[in-house]
């Protein structure tokens, strides 16, 4: 059942729901206390036989669940008939049971708190006293039902502080209605406020407008054509071989790839029974490069201070005949630069999906020769003339081998890497460093990368920008996959597809 469209009337209930381990119990907490509204934690309303059968490790039925929920609803409807706003806090698993929660109640907002599988076990293994034992989240995640776009929910990263999460809240909350803030709000809202108020941070240019994010001594300047990262600057330091303010976009500098990363040969591939033709824009190769929505401006959504989310749709057009709804948010956080790239099948049929972004590092050399590089890869694919690829190889014992750290030299990289090596905590990194070896930043692909591109800007059409920067693209799936079928996503209607990547510098300022 579809929600009912929200009403142009403040919200009186907030429903948080999430997996156990999303925080919701607290972001719930915080969030009323922000808001200055009520707050009732659903777990209140299991009886005590439903909580001795969690903490045995027995997961509940919908038998188990259906009083509790009424129980839950019927308080929330008790609470907007004494006039009290309230924000609850409750799993809700499957759509189902939000419908039980929702339905007769258009003015609720719901809340999704979203976060990897690996998250939620390191916060439910930290977590003592609970009656839900952590081994239970696995029948959680079997039966878990993610908001679809006709729930109109607000998606929320989890990993982040809980303020942090609130915060975003709020943030969607304030573009989704006419919700007021308490009069004391946190130095975080007020900078979304300000950023809501003053707009861009610098005038438009060939690139739409811009947004400088700050904490600490970071900056990071974000624009708006194609949702694009120009710059990130840390203790004056500059990490990207930027485009200046003011000029144009070349060489793909920080641009989203969307919906597939670097080539599709001749722009055709065969999808659900039929041809479908891109077009080519990479016509000397005669190729489709780099997706669709390069140069679409990019709307924000959410800003704070030190954090910014811009989304765009993909509208169904000649050769990609699909609706996606595509977000970004770049936040700046105590280990550097987090980037997480959202995309929702919002059409009737399954769509194919592949995702990459390009920005270019640097340690501060005039050229790229004399810098460390090291990729945790244990393969490169061989690529034609045409840059598609042609087989896959092992790099053990060619130049290709960058497991070690080593200078770059002379070699000419264009070259797409797979079987990384990841750490526990599910990340690989590659990292460039200063020919002392005493700095450099990492670039850390975390979940939905399977591949990296590394160019070393070799063909540029300016040759005053060629081996300035090292490009290094966290992507979702090869070149070519939208022809060769390998590691491509097959969103299906309603799936949500996320990629995440982020910068780490290192060493003294």
């Amino acid at each position: 059942m579809a929600r009912e469209e929200a009403t142009d009337r403040p919200p009186r209930l907030v429903l948080v729901v999430g997996v156990a381990g999303s925080g919701k119990s607290t972001v719930g907490r915080l969030l009323a206390d922000r808001l200055g509204w009520t707050y009732q934690d659903a777990d209140d309303f299991h009886s005590e036989a439903a909580r001795a059968r969690m903490a045995a490790g027995h997961a509940l039925t919908d038998s188990d669940r259906e009083p509790w929920l009424e129980a839950v609803g019927e308080w929330m409807d008790r609470a907007t008939a004494t006039g009290r706003r309230a924000v609850v806090a409750c799993s809700a698993l499957r759509r189902e049971y939000r419908d039980k929660l929702l339905a007769g109640r258009p003015e609720a907002v719901l809340v999704y708190l979203h976060g990897s599988r690996e998250l939620l076990e390191s916060r439910l293994g930290a977590r003592r006293g609970h009656f839900f034992p952590a081994d239970l989240l696995d029948t959680q995640l079997a039966i878990l039902q993610e908001p679809g776009p006709d729930e109109h929910p607000l998606v929320v990263e989890i990993d982040q502080p809980p303020e942090a999460v609130v915060t975003a809240v709020l943030s969607l909350m304030r573009r989704d209605s006419a919700v007021g803030l308490p009069a004391a709000a946190s130095d975080t809202e007020r900078a979304v406020r300000a950023g809501a108020r003053d707009g861009p941070s610098e005038p438009p240019g060939p690139t739409g407008e811009s947004w400088r994010l700050v904490r600490g001594a970071q900056s990071a300047v974000v624009v708006q054509l194609g949702g694009a990262l120009r710059d990130y600057v840390v203790h004056g330091r500059p990490l990207l071989d930027a485009f200046p303010a003011g000029s144009a976009i070349t060489g793909g500098r920080g641009q989203l790839l969307i919906p597939w990363p670097n080539r599709v040969g001749d722009g055709r591939y065969d999808f659900g029974g039929g041809s479908l033709q891109l077009p080519l824009t990479e016509v000397e190769r005669n190729n489709a490069i780099h997706g669709l929505l390069r140069w679409t401006l990019w709307k924000p959504l959410a800003r704070a201070e030190d954090a910014l989310t811009l989304g765009t749709t993909l509208c169904p057009q000649p050769g990609y005949p699909f609706l996606v709804e595509v977000r970004v948010e770049y936040r700046l956080g105590p280990e550097g630069l987090r980037t997480t790239v959202h995309a929702t099948n919002t059409g009737t049929g399954p769509a194919p999906y592949g995702v990459g972004q390009h920005p270019y590092l640097t340690v501060g050399t005039e050229l790229v020769d004399s810098a460390l590089l090291t990729v945790p890869a244990r393969y490169r694919l061989r690529t034609d003339e045409r840059g598609l690829p042609i087989g896959r190889e092992p790099v053990d014992g060619t130049p290709y081998d960058f497991r070690t750290a080593r200078p770059i030299g002379g070699l000419r990289l264009d070259t797409a890497f797979t079987g990384l090596d990841r750490a526990p905590d599910g990340r690989a990194v590659v990292r460039l460093a200063h020919p002392s070896g005493l700095r450099g930043v990492d670039l850390w692909l975390g979940e939905g990368t399977r591949y990296v591109q590394v160019y070393t800007g070799d063909t540029l059409a300016e040759p005053e920008r060629r081996r300035r920067g090292v490009a290094v693209e966290a992507m979702s799936c090869p070149p070519d996959a939208f022809r060769s079928g390998t590691d491509l996503t097959l969103l299906e209607p309603g799936a949500t597809h996320v990629l995440r990547w982020g910068l780490s510098p290192w060493g003294p300022p």
